[in-house]
């Protein structure tokens, strides 16, 4: 049930979503191209909190008639499916609460943004390169089940189906509120195809979520930058290897060194290269002015430290666990095809716990 704190919270929410409704009406508002933006953004964001409560209310309403009803039904057949309509609609209720719950946690400002992430291949070999393979393709289902948009930026890929290192983005709406806690290690335990002893091993992979930066988030001088261009190398064909399509930039302020020869050409590979350098830069100044609120934070989601292990995929139980919140799953090959929701949202609710106690 909602108590008071979360009735008020969600009154403000209904305040500010008839608001933002009216202002968008607004010609002086539409003409700032930017503030109509992010008002469409919050709008859209507040929207879904809306129709998330809307729905619970009804529900509710609906529980309770029938719940009554059972209670008062003298004919016992008819009490039965009462009872029966009351049980669906609770779980239901529950459910919409918990969605309703999470739509509720304190947003981030970054949350509406696209990301790029990076997934490598850690201990473990030509096993590791797999399970990075693996976890690129549990992402992408998620993200295509989700109606967003993704794209390969750079791809180092092993001769037996793995990635040594893949860098992609994936934009659409909520994008980084949903996947930002994915960065870290990510551990599976497995037997892997060539092992003829049926023995588990052990490896590791770690995965990056860079929020993508835009032109007005950062701003990157041309005299900061330094651009090779080489000769692609690796799986791609003969027309990849014959010109200097490769691109290298290297931020010469800082050290940062990205590297793409994906595509063709080479004014493409520059322009995905950018990219990453972008999220990259976008994500340290992130961190630096979050340094001492990361410091002081007890919150088990963690700081998103590449070197933390976060989660175990143990394919033998069909059991994943996520280590910050003591969360365990014993449908990792459900996982596995993209059904992250339940995961996800444990951890946006572990975060907002975190928030409210802080």
């Amino acid at each position: 049930m909602i108590d008071k704190r979360m009735q008020s919270k969600i009154d403000r929410i209904l305040v500010r979503h008839g608001d933002i409704e009216n202002s968008l009406g607004d010609p002086d508002i539409v003409k700032d191209q930017k503030k109509y933006k992010d008002l469409m953004m919050e709008f859209s964001h507040l929207s879904d909190t809306v129709e998330c409560y809307n729905a619970y209310m009804k529900s509710l309403s609906q529980y309770k008639d029938a719940l009554e009803l059972s209670e008062m039904e003298e004919d016992g057949e008819m009490r039965a499916m009462a009872e029966e309509e009351a049980e669906s609609l609770k779980i239901e209720t529950d459910r919409l609460f918990t969605e309703l719950s999470v739509f509720l946690v304190p947003r981030d400002p970054l949350d509406g943004k696209n990301i790029i992430m990076e997934i490598r291949a850690g201990t473990g070999g030509d096993e590791a390169a797999l399970f990075a393979a693996d976890l690129y393709r549990m992402y992408i289902r998620y993200a295509e089940n989700r109606g967003w948009k993704s794209e390969i930026i750079e791809a180092n890929e092993t001769g037996i189906g793995g990635f040594k290192e893949i860098i992609f983005s994936i934009s659409g709406k909520s994008v980084y509120g949903d996947l930002r806690y994915e960065s870290g290690a990510h551990r599976v335990q497995r037997v892997p195809e060539t092992e003829s002893g049926g023995r588990i091993h052990t490896s590791a992979v770690t995965v990056a979520v860079l929020p993508e930066a835009e032109d007005t988030d950062i701003e990157i001088r041309q005299e900061d930058l330094r651009i090779d261009v080489f000769r692609s190398s690796g799986p791609g064909g003969q027309s990849v290897n014959t010109t200097d399509s490769a691109v290298r930039i290297t931020h010469i302020p800082t050290g940062v060194i990205v590297t793409c020869q994906d595509e063709k050409s080479q004014i493409k590979n520059k322009a995905k290269a950018l990219r990453v350098l972008k999220a990259r830069l976008f994500e340290a100044e992130e961190e630096k002015k979050n340094a001492e609120r990361a410091a002081n934070r007890k919150s088990q989601v963690g700081t998103g430290d590449r070197s933390e292990r976060i989660r175990t995929y143990n394919f033998p139980q069909n059991r994943l666990t996520d280590h910050r919140i003591n969360l365990t799953l014993y449908k990792l090959d459900q996982v596995m095809l993209g059904e992250l929701r339940e995961v996800f949202d444990a951890l946006k609710l572990n975060a907002q716990e975190e928030a409210l106690e802080g």
